[in-house]
């Protein structure tokens, strides 16, 4: 898709060049390390998951430590840019990367686990419940959300843009909009530990009901 035929100036955003600049400044030894125990953590009061998909999956780092905490998942991911979803395919095989918009996937079966982690901020604020539809839809137990938090809805300034990272409270939002969902557990990573960092990340793992 041609990135003038997006619905969103958000969507034209990342599959365009900005996007493929985010790869070379999100791919590293230490992510993946953090990563590991990001997981490790949000997924303890979880049930070993067989299968899982990604929204907004860039070049895999979250998969790749899913798949090395549980070994033999079934992995999938959706990435709206091209470059990234290429080397996504070279990661999980081009049949398991959906190439295009969170906006457009229609999913056509269930995950025992469903991911976003730093995708939902990007997304433009009147397009959120049609994700939240999207990634209930696509839940077959588990939906873990990682985003930046706000109780409020907020606009940040992200790299010098308008409109391109939006902070709220995005797992209520989940709850409220589809109560066949529930709580499970929830928690924050500070960008400063000293250990296993995350770009104070505030993550909630929910529950089919």
């Amino acid at each position: 898709m041609h990135a003038t035929s997006y619905r969103t100036e958000q969507e034209a955003f990342w599959a365009g060049e900005f996007g493929t600049d985010y790869i070379s400044r999100n791919c590293s030894d230490q992510l993946l390390a953090s990563n590991l125990a990001f997981f490790a953590h949000a997924l303890k009061r979880a049930a070993p998951v067989d299968s899982a998909i990604e929204f907004g999956a860039n070049v895999g780092m979250n998969l790749k430590a899913l798949g090395q905490i549980r070994p033999g998942i079934e992995l999938e991911a959706i990435e709206i840019n091209a470059q990234a979803a290429d080397i996504l395919s070279e990661l999980l095989s081009p049949e398991r990367v959906h190439r295009g918009s969170i906006l457009d996937f229609e999913p056509v079966r269930q995950w025992d686990l469903v991911l976003t982690k730093g995708v939902l901020i990007h997304i433009e604020p009147s397009c959120l419940p049609a994700v939240y539809d999207r990634l209930v839809r696509s839940c077959g137990r588990y939906l873990l959300i990682a985003e930046y938090y706000n109780p409020t809805p907020v606009s940040v300034v992200y790299r010098g843009h308008s409109d391109r990272l939006f902070k709220r409270d995005f797992a209520s939002e989940v709850l409220d909009s589809h109560p066949n969902m529930r709580l499970v557990d929830y928690g924050f990573v500070w960008r400063r530990d000293p250990v296993a960092p995350q770009d104070d990340t505030t993550w909630f793992l929910l529950e089919r009901r």
